[in-house]
């Protein structure tokens, strides 16, 4: 019995310890991001390789962002990730990278100036929403999603302000928005006014240009 109950306190004792390190995440993340100004935060697969049609829209995305005065965050790994943070310094502009600690996949890219790293998920999407004026957010799986419907949910619910979230890949993400359209819209489970906070925009200049129209730099 007093066996069962040391390793209860223990547990207590950790758990409590755990609640300081979240605090140390959030004042570091806070510290750090504070610094880099007026950013988009850009999203997509860490599988997309370098030279493939998604990986060079995002570099250039990234670099034409960087060119109008924005900096870029992103997740920090490879892939489309890469690419973003590539295009961004390129530009000379801010390129951040937004590191989590995953067994495969995640590792850093050559490419950010500033890298953070994150052993809690729920830490670095809250660094992505409050630190971005945009998402860009181009073919990914399932944490793309993640930082898609969030935001959208974020907005919806006014819970953050509304800033513009453009899909990038038409081919990709149009049988999501039909679906949208098709099921979520016609059974009255989102608005029309839900799906225009979606913009699905495959040229990286038009990107650009639909950002400017609602940032003032």
């Amino acid at each position: 019995m007093e066996e069962k109950q040391y390793l209860v306190d223990a547990l207590s004792v950790n758990e409590s310890w755990r609640v300081f390190r979240i605090m140390a995440e959030l004042v570091d993340s806070i510290e750090e991001l504070s610094k880099i100004g007026r950013a988009v935060s850009i999203f997509g697969s860490a599988r997309e390789d370098p030279g493939g049609s998604y990986y060079e829209k995002a570099r250039e995305v990234a670099r034409l962002l960087g060119k109008k005065g924005f900096g870029v965050i992103t997740g920090g790994g490879p892939g489309i990730m890469e690419a973003a943070n590539r295009g961004a310094s390129e530009a000379g502009a801010q390129s951040v990278g937004m590191n989590i600690q995953l067994p495969f996949e995640q590792k850093p890219n050559p490419y950010a100036t500033t890298s953070i790293a994150y052993k809690y998920f729920f830490i670095r999407k809250v660094m992505f929403v409050k630190y971005a004026m945009a998402y860009v957010i181009l073919p990914g799986g399932f944490g793309t999603m993640d930082e898609l419907f969030e935001a959208l949910t974020l907005i919806q619910t006014k819970r953050i302000r509304s800033f513009p979230v453009v899909l990038m890949g038409s081919e990709y993400w149009g049988g999501l928005v039909g679906w949208m359209k098709k099921t979520m819209l016609r059974e009255g489970k989102i608005s029309e006014d839900d799906l225009e906070l979606i913009q699905m925009i495959d040229d990286p200049d038009q990107v650009v240009k639909h950002i400017q129209k609602f940032v003032v730099l």
